[in-house]
């Protein structure tokens, strides 16, 4: 896994076990997951760790922890829901904004890992902070909306849904989804997002949380 200065982006590997890891207890058919004494207190300094990891973490150190199977999922998720394309960004402290770390669509190389979307203006910087879902059809005409991204790539965003992303217990990014048109063009509107659309996005963007919160726990303890 690669980072933005130069070396191995190195979770490093810490003698805290996993906070999931526990005993099982058989019970007829049935077993239950119970806390194991002999880690419990190491808790404090696993969740030390995550958080730092959280702070420090970049959008090429998130992008190198997308794995195929989280690409997949979301680029599946963005067609069932009817986007063009769609996008997950990181907040990044470091930068005061929002860097995409990966797209579905073909403007990927055009914008991902460059573009930063301020953190004081955009509809996505708005759902990052508030961490409330957004969708909107004709969001051009909202004054939230920030055209800076669609001058960049000569598109005008028709339609936008907008979902938190959390993962190590907090709310670190947005996956957003959008319907395009051509600028000035008078040919028919896209349709639309739905509610349905909304809800398809959000399962995925709670999907993808879960993924990379259990690829950071097995790269902290080691296991591959």
């Amino acid at each position: 896994m690669r980072s933005t200065h130069g070396g191995d982006f190195n979770l490093a590997k810490t003698p805290c076990p996993p906070l999931w890891l526990s005993r099982l207890r058989m019970s007829g058919s049935r077993f239950t997951l119970l806390p194991d004494d002999r880690f419990t207190v190491l808790v404090p300094a696993l969740e030390d760790r995550l958080q730092a990891i959280g702070r420090s973490l970049t959008a090429a150190d998130l992008s190198s922890l997308l794995d195929q199977v989280m690409r997949q999922t979301m680029d599946f998720a963005f067609r069932q829901a009817g986007a063009h394309e769609g996008a997950v960004w990181l907040a990044e402290e470091a930068t005061k904004s929002l860097t995409p770390v990966f797209d579905s669509g073909p403007h990927a190389q055009q914008f991902v890992g460059s573009f930063k979307q301020p953190l004081s203006s955009g509809v996505i910087s708005m759902v990052f902070a508030s961490e409330q879902p957004f969708v909107e059809n004709e969001v051009f005409r909202n004054s939230r909306h920030d055209k800076s991204l669609d001058n960049l790539l000569k598109v005008q965003t028709y339609a936008m849904i907008a979902i938190p992303l959390y993962f190590l217990d907090a709310c670190r990014g947005v996956v957003s989804c959008v319907q395009l048109k051509v600028p000035d063009s008078t040919g028919p509107n896209p349709p639309g997002f739905t509610q349905r659309d909304q809800a398809v996005v959000r399962y995925a963007s709670t999907t993808l949380g879960r993924l990379i919160d259990h690829r950071i726990l097995r790269a902290t303890f080691g296991l591959r």
